[in-house]
């Protein structure tokens, strides 16, 4: 689509003509009717500027390196250079002027396509969103791809109602940023082969809960002598005597009976917190 829409500009194509200036020349005349909807287009189109949106992208991959996902650092810094570039090449191939307007409430400096707002938001919220995907659940990634899709469609619609681009010139710059996000991951991806999914996993790893081991406190130990103390030795040396002199079960059943129970009062006794 991108290499469509710069042949069709360069070759000057009237239908493409026709629509560009007659959705600016709509939207211009609103614009000048409404002062306080162009204040607020002209603030969303600072907010949305190539450099701001850069700036975005190069601080996600600084913290990428700093996190240990170097491919998934160098893949966003690559993504933001060559968006840079090519906004370049296509105003130099194009030689595109914005739209003129005899009162211009905005003013762009260069040539038009394609459109640097429109490249830049593209790009970078496709790359944010691709890096929060492996560390989302699923609420949080509709969330996340509704609001970088409403961010992109906002830069773009702004810019052409401001009149500082055609609006082929915007859908130029969407047309480009998959372009941009794919090459360089592709060319990563032939260079270091699964060096890319090492990332990923590992940022996958980073989102998940960290769960921590509560450990009881041991019980108090508790030696043979004290467990068959003064009463439970009697107790047991007197059951254990009858019962054994009556066929030995019972010597058994004593100890099993009088040993425990006196162990329980043993460390209860040394920890009333156990009771």
């Amino acid at each position: 689509m991108f290499a469509l829409l710069l042949l069709l500009v360069r070759t000057g194509w009237s239908p493409l003509a026709r629509f560009d200036r007659g959705w600016s020349a709509l939207l211009h005349r609103y614009a000048l009717r409404h002062p306080v909807w162009t204040a607020s287009l002209q603030t969303l189109a600072d907010l949305g500027a190539p450099w701001v949106m850069r700036t975005l992208l190069g601080t996600a991959a600084a913290w990428l390196w700093a996190t240990g996902t170097r491919a998934l650092a160098g893949w966003a810094a690559a993504a933001a250079l060559l968006g840079w570039a090519a906004e370049r090449a296509g105003r130099a191939l194009t030689d595109r002027p914005p739209p003129h307007f005899v009162d211009p409430v905005a003013a762009a400096p260069g040539p038009a396509f394609p459109s640097g707002p429109a490249l830049a938001s593209a790009v970078t919220c496709g790359a944010l969103l691709a890096l929060l995907w492996p560390r989302a659940e699923r609420p949080v990634r509709c969330a996340a791809g509704g609001a970088a899709a409403l961010a992109v469609l906002a830069v773009g619609w702004t810019v052409i109602a401001l009149g500082v681009h055609w609006p082929s010139d915007v859908l130029a710059g969407w047309a480009a940023a998959p372009v941009v996000l794919a090459a360089p991951a592709l060319a990563l991806e032939l260079w270091r082969p699964g060096r890319i999914g090492r990332d990923v996993r590992r940022l996958r790893r980073r989102a998940r809960p960290r769960v921590q081991r509560v450990l009881a406190p041991p019980l108090p130990p508790v030696g043979v002598a004290e467990a068959d103390g003064p009463v439970g030795g009697s107790a047991g040396g007197s059951a254990g005597g009858s019962a054994g002199g009556r066929g030995g079960p019972g010597g058994s059943a004593g100890d099993s009976m009088v040993g425990p129970t006196r162990w329980a009062e043993s460390a209860t006794e040394r920890d009333p917190r156990r009771s």
